[in-house]
C-alpha cells in the first residue's frame, strides 16, 4: 500500500477508536475550557508523544509476532472473540452514565505537558490494540514491517490521536451541551466500530482456510 494511503488510515483509525469520550480528551477539554486553549493543547502534544511511543512499541511486537504466525493465529481468534462481546456491550447492554465532573487545579503549560504524558501513559489499551491492528493490516498487504512501512504508520496513529484531542478541545462546549443525547450515539458509534474490526478479523481468519 502506499505510504501517504497508510498514513491516513493509520490516522483515521486511532482518531475513531478514541471517539467515545476518555480520560484524556475530557481532560485536554476541560483544561481549554478553565486555563485555555494553549494549555489544552500543550497537554494534548504530551499525550501523543506518549501515545506515538505506544503505537511504536506495537508495531515492532507486531513484526516479531508476524515471524511466529502459529501465534497470530491464536491471538486472532481470542481478539476476534473479544472484540464480538465488546461490540455486543456496546450495542446492547452499555447505558448512559453520569459522572461528575472534577475540578481541575491551574498548572503551568510545562506541568500541562508532563500532565498528558503521564495519563497517556497510564492506558496501556493503544499497545495491544495497535499491535493487532498492525498485523491484520500486514495480513491484507496494506502494511509492511520495514522502517518506512513501521514509521508511517506510527506517525499516522499518533496525529490521529492529537487531532481527535484537538477536536474535544475546540468542540467541547458543544459536547457538553449534548452530552445528555450524544452518550447514546457515542456507545453506539464504538459498537460499530468494533463490529467492523470483528468483520476485518473474522475475514483475516478465513481467507487461511480458503
Amino acid at each position: 500500500m502506499n505510504l501517504t494511503a497508510l498514513f491516513f488510515i493509520a490516522m483515521l483509525v486511532a482518531f475513531l477508536t478514541a471517539i467515545p469520550p476518555g480520560l484524556l480528551n475530557m481532560t485536554a477539554a476541560k483544561i481549554s475550557l478553565k486555563e485555555g486553549y494553549a494549555r489544552g493543547i500543550v497537554f494534548s502534544i504530551g499525550a501523543a508523544l506518549v501515545f506515538m511511543f505506544q503505537t511504536l512499541i506495537a508495531a515492532v511486537f507486531a513484526r516479531f509476532l508476524s515471524e511466529h504466525p502459529d501465534v497470530i493465529d491464536i491471538l486472532q481468534r481470542v481478539a476476534f472473540v473479544i472484540f464480538v462481546l465488546i461490540t455486543v456491550y456496546f450495542l446492547v447492554i452499555a447505558k448512559k452514565q453520569n459522572k461528575p465532573e472534577a475540578e481541575l487545579e491551574t498548572k503551568s503549560k510545562r506541568s500541562r505537558f508532563f500532565h498528558g504524558m503521564f495519563l497517556s501513559s497510564i492506558n496501556m489499551f493503544p499497545i495491544p490494540f495497535h499491535a493487532y491492528v498492525t498485523i491484520t493490516f500486514a495480513s491484507f498487504g496494506w502494511l509492511t514491517f520495514d522502517k518506512p512501512g513501521i514509521s508511517t504508520y506510527v506517525v499516522g496513529a499518533a496525529m490521529g490521536s492529537f487531532v481527535n484531542l484537538y477536536v474535544y478541545i475546540f468542540f467541547f462546549d458543544k459536547i457538553k451541551k449534548k452530552k445528555d443525547t450524544s452518550q447514546k450515539n457515542m456507545n453506539l458509534l464504538i459498537g460499530m466500530i468494533t463490529g467492523v474490526i470483528s468483520i476485518i478479523t473474522l475475514i483475516s481468519i478465513l481467507r487461511k482456510y480458503y
